[in-house]
């Protein structure tokens, strides 16, 4: 699943256009490495998220999913 619609699914950004604007600004980081919108996201892959002055890890435990299940999607680090 592309990287902007993982962290809509999962809930980790409420939109699509905001975690696409946040990736393009360098706040997302996929495996410690500067990420696209358009990156796949796979299972065991860290996300790290930089808002204001607060980091968010996770690490994905599924590659895709509905949204009921969008807490199962991530785990914190």
């Amino acid at each position: 699943m592309r990287l902007d619609k993982y962290l809509k699914v999962s809930r980790i950004i409420k939109r699509r256009t905001l975690a696409k604007e946040s990736i393009d600004r360098g706040f997302v980081l996929l495996n410690d490495k500067v990420a696209k919108a358009s990156s796949e996201v796979k299972v065991n892959d860290v996300i790290k998220l930089t808002k204001t002055n607060q980091t968010f890890k996770v690490k994905a435990l599924l590659e895709s999913a509905t949204e009921e299940k969008a807490l199962s999607m991530y785990e914190e680090l």
